[in-house]
């Protein structure tokens, strides 16, 4: 079997269809089941999200005696994926809620604190209340920092009020931008949907909530009395050139205006007005309806840290890790997962799935005195929804290649029911068995 087709069965498998038919492959994924390895290492793993928790379950069935610590403050653990859909009043908030600790291996150690400062030159964290961790390893998985003060005029408590939403600030945000949405789509008025200029988690997101608000007001035979803007950060819609045509041509067939190179900086409530930085200067947009998204960036204690790239993402923090090994470029005891990781593609939870084996495979390698062999190709998954019960899977990996998990199945650009039933059925069953490191 080729690289290319155990990959593609791989992904099938994760995906939680075989043969067309859904059926999760919880096994599927998981560590080979071989001699486990004897060692003392102190091993740290700053954060405990989905990369986290998935790489303390797959460590703990391949190391005799490692000291696995894992250190969050977060006594919840949120399904991200599924904002999208208690946004889209689809599921209630409850539905990405579960406890940080409810993914955790019993033979790895939880601290359950925020870091305050990481110092790879003395192999050590240093947590909130003053507490220091030696390490031999450090695995930064911290995710990243929605700065919500990068947009001026904005707080938390104005989400589901006057229009205004914010899908990505949590589930009982997402719960109240759904309701927000709601009223507006039996109103009707002008939406106005933005996203950040800096790297952000599933990019796909803001042109999901677009094409939902325009479903919504369909369905209730309303979209005559909606207007839709789409502000795009740049002269694209999406990072893949492909599927930006496809949904620019979307957007074109239903009704979506959208104007490029604007960049969301100030919101006023008052006189429902959104100010965008633009290279013809500050322009104001009105809306009645916006999903407010703020800039992303890595955590302050990871800013703050030497652990960043020096020559780009200067304003972001992202961590300096190898694009394919997802090693730090510095530090070779130090690694990067899921969001805070500095690459060029991956801010996904498909994409932590592929990237979590990698750090695997070079972390206890090295432990043993090796060299490890696995590579991530940057491969990252995106079920973009674009009507209630359709949606295109989009696979690609750092390339811009579309890398399809079915080929001659599901095609990648089309609008597919099946694609939006592994969104809304299977994804979530194999997303927790990939926390429990066995997808």
């Amino acid at each position: 079997m080729s690289e290319s087709t155990q990959l593609r069965a791989s992904r099938r498998a994760f995906l939680g269809l075989a043969g067309g038919a859904a059926a999760l492959m919880a096994t599927s994924g998981a560590p080979v089941q071989a001699a486990r390895i004897k060692t003392g290492a102190r091993i740290v793993i700053l954060g405990a999200g989905a990369g986290g928790a998935a790489l303390a379950n797959r460590l703990v069935t391949r190391l005799d005696g490692a000291q696995i610590t894992l250190i969050d403050g977060r006594p919840e653990h949120w399904y991200q994926p599924g904002f999208t859909l208690i946004a889209a009043g689809l599921k209630p908030a409850g539905y990405s809620v579960s406890g940080t600790t409810d993914w955790l291996p019993k033979e790895a150690t939880l601290i359950a604190e925020y870091a305050a400062e990481i110092d790879p030159e003395g192999n050590r964290v240093v947590t909130a209340s003053g507490q220091a961790v030696p390490y031999d390893f450090l695995v930064v998985a911290t995710g990243l920092t929605l700065d919500w003060a990068g947009i001026q005029g904005f707080s938390l408590d104005m989400v589901g009020q006057n229009g205004i939403g914010a899908v990505y600030a949590g589930p009982d945000y997402a719960a109240k931008t759904w309701a927000a949405m709601d009223r507006f789509t039996e109103e009707g008025g002008q939406a106005l949907f933005t996203r950040p200029a800096t790297e952000m988690k599933c990019a796909g997101a803001p042109l999901k909530y677009t094409f939902l608000t325009d479903d919504f007001a369909r369905k209730k035979g309303n979209r005559g009395k909606v207007e839709i803007t789409y502000a795009a950060n740049n002269k694209a819609l999406f990072g893949v050139p492909i599927v930006s045509e496809k949904v620019r041509m979307l957007f074109a067939d239903r009704d979506v205006a959208v104007v490029h190179d604007h960049v969301m900086k100030a919101i006023d409530p008052g006189r429902k007005l959104a100010t965008f930085t633009t290279p013809d200067g500050d322009k104001d947009l009105p809306y009645d309806f916006i999903n407010v998204i703020p800039p992303q960036r890595a955590p302050e204690v990871v800013r703050n840290s030497p652990l960043p790239w020096a020559d780009k993402w200067q304003d972001q923090g992202w961590v300096e890790a190898d694009m394919k090994t997802l090693r730090h470029a510095r530090y070779a005891n130090v690694f990067a997962l899921g969001d805070v990781a500095g690459v060029p593609k991956g801010k996904t939870a498909a994409s932590v799935k592929w990237q979590v084996p990698v750090v695997e495979d070079h972390l206890i390698a090295q432990i043993e005195g090796k060299d490890g062999t696995a590579a991530y190709d940057g491969y990252t998954s995106c079920p973009l929804i674009t009507r209630v019960g359709r949606a295109m899977l989009v696979e690609f990996d750092y390339n811009n290649n579309l890398v399809p998990s079915f080929p001659g199945i599901i095609a990648p650009l089309e609008e597919l029911w099946i694609s939006w039933l592994m969104k809304e059925v299977a994804l979530k069953a194999t997303y927790n068995a990939m926390l429990r490191g066995k997808a």
